[in-house]
């Protein structure tokens, strides 16, 4: 869904406020000056102008405060709340300045005392501050709509990732040779492999159903789920599937997206392990870099043609689990995230994830 002309819209209605707000200052002080002083005389054309040009002014200012309230809005409540003070004092300082300098040059003195209404300094603090509240007022509520629409976003998101993530987990193909392992160890009578593989499959199935696409859990917990769909994977490759485990003890507790590493082990064993007759050897690694928390699938299969070596985020599988993690890495991180799939020397593919290392 594409929000830029949404984006445009929330722009232009700051202008469409400070202009209308301003002129409507204008019209009233005007209504005021006329019903309390009858107009007799062009004092009232050289009134409105100085009226309409303090309201150019008072534009000019207050959009120079914008631009101050932007630079500080994400340093601290603190210094916001100085500054909209300061600000504010020092554009209610000038916007009466000017007003005394504009009257006293096109009204003689004895008019202004007996005449101009509100041109004293305490209004144009008044003023400024009621502008300053009203633009903090309308921050705020732009701030929340904006995350009430990401949280609508996110809602839709997940309810269409939670259908693709249904899909994916419940692949028929991963079914078909689940169950058709189960049989085999039926038939040749290992009745307790058979009924552990039963009970594995029947964890990890509940385990993707019960947790939403959205949720988070510890990584120990995810390579325990992982582990339990590599047991059944193992019941079809045998010795033929190999498995490295290098988990850093640091980042057990880290908090990961729940099935964001299954999806790229079912790749790494669908695309490399599957495609050699002598099978392969499958490395999945974890570890906290920079800040980061780094997850890494390896594989020694034949890579992806057409990368050359070379990071790449363009060249990769377009099947329902990638493009479910991309989904949701997406939601979770917005741009903090990173997702590459990277030829290995001398042969393999690596599915790196990086996203920031939180902890619950």
């Amino acid at each position: 869904m594409n929000f830029a002309p949404l984006n445009k819209i929330r722009h232009n209605r700051f202008w469409v406020f400070q202009l209308l707000g301003w002129l409507a200052l204008v019209v009233a002080l005007i209504f005021l000056s006329l019903l309390f002083n009858p107009p007799t005389d062009n004092f009232w054309f050289a009134l409105s102008f100085v009226y309409f040009a303090n309201s150019v002014i008072g534009v000019i200012l207050t959009c120079g405060l914008r631009y101050i309230y932007r630079f500080v809005w994400d340093r601290g409540f603190i210094l916001r709340f100085i500054l909209a003070w300061m600000g504010s004092l020092i554009a209610a300082y000038f916007l009466w300045l000017s007003q005394i300098l504009l009257r006293t040059l096109l009204l003689d003195r004895q008019t202004i005392m007996e005449r101009v209404l509100f041109g004293d300094f305490s209004f144009c603090v008044t003023l400024i501050l009621l502008w300053s509240g009203a633009y903090f007022i309308f921050k705020y509520n732009l701030l929340f709509q904006i995350e009430k629409e990401k949280s609508l976003r996110s809602e839709a998101l997940a309810h269409e990732a939670q259908l693709l993530m249904l899909r994916y987990q419940l692949n028929p193909h991963f079914l078909f040779n689940a169950l058709n392992a189960i049989s085999t160890l039926v038939l040749t009578k290992a009745v307790d492999p058979a009924n552990e593989m039963v009970t594995k499959l029947s964890k990890f199935l509940r385990y993707s159903l019960d947790h939403s696409p959205f949720g988070r859990v510890s990584l120990a917990h995810e390579i325990e789920t992982s582990q339990l769909y590599l047991d059944i994977e193992k019941v079809r490759f045998s010795e033929r599937l190999k498995l490295v485990f290098d988990i850093e003890d640091t980042v057990r507790d880290s908090l990961v997206p729940t099935m964001v590493l299954q999806p790229l082990i079912e790749n790494s064993i669908k695309h490399g392990i599957s495609k050699n007759e002598k099978g392969g050897t499958l490395q999945i690694k974890a570890r906290e870099v920079q800040g980061s928390l780094v997850l890494e699938v390896i594989d020694d299969g034949p890579g992806i043609s057409g990368i050359d070596g070379r990071n790449s985020d363009k060249f990769v599988p377009t099947g329902v689990g990638i493009s479910n993690i991309r989904n949701r890495l997406r939601e979770l991180y917005g741009e903090t995230y990173e997702l590459r799939f990277t030829n290995v020397t001398p042969n393999g593919l690596s599915a790196q994830v990086r996203i920031p290392n939180e902890y619950s």
